[in-house]
């Protein structure tokens, strides 16, 4: 199977150092829903303690796709941590954002501000591509355990293991199976039936295409804001920009076709400022992504028996904190050291839920207030959150997570 198409300076890795797991836990033959960047991650992660890991995924093929994306600080601790070095290749793909720059949307400067993540957390907020992620996330597996066009359907399990359904008929078996499928879930909806995300009221219009903004020689990332509306620039390095655009709407709906599509932001648009516009216009229309921004109520748990949850699948969150990407590798190196340190799989998951469930539920309760308050709108008295934190110790708390070690 080839994959790994058009990715400059990247080596495959064939052998990765491993450590026996305990045999107590009696498993082997891990399966992945999933291989985006938290499926990825995991399997590196998991790997390293001598698992046989399997990934799982949909789509045919890894064609360019996704939006850009901040890592921050806790996530990069983590990444680090799994892959070592991969820091340093990313950061040759991507951004760091040093300076950045608030705009009205007639292209009034409200403000600008020099970051100091580095500063205050040992890492910068890095902006890369998803689909440079994944592929970078990929090249540190071999070729042969991910395998596409698998659209996971659901499973069944019993003592002895897990057998999971795929549309193209197959059938596979594993001893633990996580999902890490995002906020529509296959294997969430097998263990919890809950139906569709909730949509939380903010529709999305994103793409990555070559292009620099004039913006760009002196800051690495523009936020734009209109009447309810706001759009992001972001620098994604070796020439791409990240254009994400989002507005409140009580309702969504489906442009018919991709030119709609395109039309239909464009439309949004009317009385911006040119410079603007014109990274939208300069987007083929079958590269612009349309689609609401949902997340789901927290669980009090994400596993039963041999099957649990990662990432979006566990818990999807608005992106207005820019945590998804990095909550879910957090998750990854929680799961990685309760496997390597429990006596039974139980054990392991039990203490995967409780190291993760409280910090991603105020994660998830502040991104939804924070997703909100971009259209001045202030719903924290309504929200589920009863952090004690202020805004700066929300920040230290969250960016300075330290992944735990792995005996």
């Amino acid at each position: 199977m080839t994959f790994l198409t058009n990715v400059p300076n990247i080596v495959l890795r064939k052998k990765m150092p491993k450590k026996d797991i305990n045999p107590q836990l009696l498993i082997r033959k891990v399966a992945i829903i999933g291989a985006g960047p938290g499926g990825l991650a995991a399997a590196i992660a998991l790997s390293h303690l001598g698992l046989d890991v399997q990934v799982y995924e949909k789509a045919q093929d890894f064609r360019p796709a996704g939006t850009g994306l901040g890592i921050a600080p806790n996530g990069l601790n983590c990444l680090e941590a799994i892959a070592p070095g991969i820091i340093s290749t990313l950061t040759k793909s991507g951004c760091p954002v040093h300076h950045n720059i608030f705009k009205s949307s007639t292209g009034e400067t409200i403000r600008t501000n020099s970051t100091t993540f580095l500063e205050k957390y040992g890492r910068p907020l890095l902006t890369v591509w998803w689909w440079r992620l994944q592929q970078t996330l990929a090249s540190r597996l071999p070729s042969e355990i991910i395998h596409l066009n698998h659209r996971c359907l659901g499973f069944a399990q019993d003592e002895q293991g897990v057998e999971i359904y795929f549309e193209n008929g197959k059938t596979v078996y594993a001893d633990l199976l996580i999902g890490a499928d995002g906020v529509n879930s296959a294997v969430r909806e097998t263990l919890f039936g809950e139906g569709k995300p909730n949509y939380v009221g903010s529709m999305c219009w994103r793409s990555v295409l070559k292009y620099h903004h004039e913006l760009f020689n002196e800051y690495d990332l523009v936020f734009i804001k209109g009447n309810q509306q706001f759009m992001f620039l972001l620098n994604i390095g070796e020439g791409y920009t990240s254009w994400i655009s989002r507005k409140l709407m009580p309702n969504y709906q489906l442009s018919p076709s991709a030119e709609a599509v395109k039309a239909r932001i464009l439309h949004e648009l009317t009385g911006w400022d040119n410079s603007f516009r014109a990274v939208v216009e300069a987007t083929p229309f079958d590269q612009i992504w349309e689609g609401p921004i949902c997340d789901r109520p927290p669980l009090t748990h994400w596993s039963k028996g041999r099957v649990t949850l990662l990432g979006d699948a566990a818990h999807p969150m608005a992106p207005a904190m820019a945590q998804g990407a990095n909550s879910t590798f957090e998750d990854v190196c929680e799961l990685q050291a309760c496997l390597s340190q429990a006596t039974s799989l139980t054990e392991a998951l039990t203490n995967y839920e409780q190291s993760r469930i409280h910090r991603t539920s105020v994660i998830q309760a502040r991104s939804a207030v924070g997703e909100m308050r971009y259209y001045d709108i202030d719903i924290s008295s309504q929200s589920s959150e009863r952090s004690q934190f202020n805004n700066d110790e929300f920040q230290d708390w969250l960016y300075t997570y330290k992944p735990p070690a792995i005996l």
